[in-house]
C-alpha cells in the first residue's frame, strides 16, 4: 500500500486547519475525529457537578458546534418548525435565536426535526432542514443575520432528514443522498453561489456527514452513501475520483480515517451494523475489486460513528457492546469486547486518553482507551439523548432531549 504515511499526515493537517484551538466547528469536531483537545475532564461526576445547565428551545439529537465564546445549536418542534440558537458558550445565557418554518413531516422513532448538526467558521454559521418538499440550507452571520438560502428541493426519505453540513475551504458543503435523485453540493460559504453539485447514485436516505482526507498531497472530500458507498471527490470540481461501490444497507455513521490510511465505514439495519469496509483511497474509478482492503461482518456500530486513536479502532455499537480492535490487523479479531450496557445513538469522542459516548438513557459512559478494557465511570444527564458530545471553551456540552448540560474541566 503506497504513502500511507501521506495520508496520516495530511488527515493531522485538514484537522487543523478546519478550526482554531479549542473550537468545535462541526459534527464531531474538527475534521469529524472525535478528538479533543482538552485536559482536566473528570470520568466521573454528579448532577450537581455540571456548571449549569439549560432548557433549550425545542426537542433534539443534533450536537452543539462552538467557536469562540459562541454556542450555536438546533432545535425542533411538534408543528415543524426548527430553529437555531446561538448561546454564551461560558453561561448558556441565549444570545439570538432564528426560526424556520417547515411542515410536520413523518420520522423515524429515533430521528427528530433537529438531528443534524450546524457548522460554523468564525463567521458563517450554515445549517441544514428539510420536509418533503423543501430541503433548505441557509447561512447565518455569527450575529444571526441571514446571509443567504438554498433550496435542493423536496427530500424524499423513509426516515427523515439528519445529515450535517461542513464548511471547508470557503465552501459550505451539504450531503443530500437521500431516497431519490441525489447530489452533493458545494456553496461559496460567503455569496452563496453553486461551486458545484455533484450527482450521485441513491439507494436509500444517508446520514453520514464528510470529512477531508489529503492523500498524496491533494485534499479529498471523503463521502459515504448506500448507493456509491465510501467516495473520494475533488474539492475543487465535485468530481468522483474513486468510489468504493455500493453498500447492502443504510449508511448512518459517519466515516473515519486510520493512522495507516485507510478509510472506514459501516452500515447496517434495524439497530445493528451489518458490514465495514476499510478501503485504500488512492484508486481510480471503481475501487470495489482493488482497494477495498478489509472487511468486517460482527459486532459493528450501525448508528455511532467509529473512532480511530492510534492503531486502534473502538467501535462502539447500538446496544451497548464496544470492540477495540487493531487496524494493522485483518479487522476481524477483537483486541477485546465488553458489553458496557444500555444503548447507544450518539456517537463517543476522545478527550485526553479516554472514550465519552451518551446513553440513549442520558448516562455518559466512559471508558479507557487502551488494548485492556476499563470503565471508567457512568454519570447521569437526568434525560434520555441521542446525540454526541461537543467539546470546546474549555467545557463538554452534553445535549439531551431538551437540555444542555455543561461540564467545566477542572483546572
Amino acid at each position: 500500500m503506497r504513502s500511507l504515511s501521506k495520508v496520516v499526515f495530511g488527515l493531522c493537517l485538514a484537522s487543523a486547519l478546519v478550526a482554531q484551538a479549542d473550537s468545535w466547528p462541526r459534527f464531531r469536531g474538527p475534521n469529524g475525529t472525535g478528538h479533543a483537545d482538552l485536559k482536566g475532564v473528570p470520568s466521573t461526576w454528579t448532577e450537581s457537578d455540571y456548571e449549569w445547565v439549560i432548557d433549550l428551545p425545542g426537542k433534539g439529537h443534533s450536537s452543539p458546534v462552538i467557536w469562540d465564546n459562541r454556542l450555536y445549536v438546533t432545535s425542533g418542534h411538534d408543528d415543524g418548525s426548527r430553529t437555531l440558537s446561538c448561546h454564551d458558550a461560558s453561561t448558556g445565557k441565549e444570545l439570538w435565536l432564528v426560526t424556520q418554518q417547515f411542515e410536520a413531516n413523518h420520522l423515524h422513532k429515533k430521528n427528530s426535526y433537529a438531528s443534524g448538526t450546524p457548522a460554523v467558521d468564525g463567521e458563517h454559521v450554515v445549517v441544514g432542514f428539510a420536509d418533503e418538499k423543501h430541503y433548505i440550507l441557509s447561512c447565518y452571520t455569527v450575529n444571526g443575520e441571514l446571509k443567504w438560502t438554498k433550496d435542493l428541493g423536496g427530500f424524499n426519505s423513509q426516515h427523515g432528514q439528519g445529515v450535517s453540513p461542513i464548511i471547508y475551504n470557503g465552501m459550505a458543503i451539504i450531503p443530500n443522498d437521500q431516497w431519490g435523485p441525489s447530489q452533493i453540493n458545494a456553496y461559496d460559504v460567503a455569496s452563496g453561489e453553486l461551486n458545484w453539485s455533484s450527482d450521485r447514485k441513491f439507494v436509500k436516505t444517508s446520514y453520514a456527514t464528510p470529512m477531508i482526507l489529503s492523500v498524496d498531497g491533494k485534499d479529498q472530500i471523503i463521502c459515504l452513501s448506500g448507493g456509491v458507498g465510501l467516495a473520494g471527490l475533488d474539492p475543487a470540481t465535485g468530481k468522483e475520483l474513486w468510489a468504493s461501490g455500493e453498500l447492502p444497507q443504510r449508511t448512518v455513521a459517519s466515516p473515519a480515517a486510520t493512522a495507516s490510511g485507510l478509510v472506514i465505514a459501516t452500515c447496517g439495519q434495524g439497530g445493528r451494523g451489518t458490514l465495514m469496509v476499510a478501503v485504500d483511497p488512492h484508486g481510480q474509478g471503481d475501487v470495489s475489486g482493488s482497494h477495498v482492503k478489509a472487511t468486517r461482518d460482527q459486532n459493528l456500530p450501525y448508528v455511532p460513528t467509529p473512532i480511530v486513536v492510534g492503531n486502534n479502532l473502538y467501535l462502539w455499537n447500538d446496544d451497548g457492546i464496544v470492540c477495540c480492535i487493531d487496524t494493522t490487523g485483518s479487522m476481524e479479531e477483537n483486541v477485546w469486547r465488553a458489553r458496557v450496557g444500555g444503548n447507544f445513538s450518539g456517537s463517543p469522542v476522545l478527550i485526553e486518553d479516554r472514550l465519552y459516548c451518551i446513553s440513549e438513557d442520558g448516562e455518559v459512559v466512559v471508558l479507557a482507551i487502551g488494548d485492556e478494557y476499563k470503565l471508567l465511570g457512568k454519570n447521569p444527564l437526568g434525560e434520555p439523548s441521542y446525540a454526541t458530545p461537543a467539546v470546546g471553551n474549555g467545557r463538554v456540552y452534553f445535549r439531551t432531549f431538551n437540555k444542555l448540560a455543561c461540564l467545566k474541566a477542572r483546572g
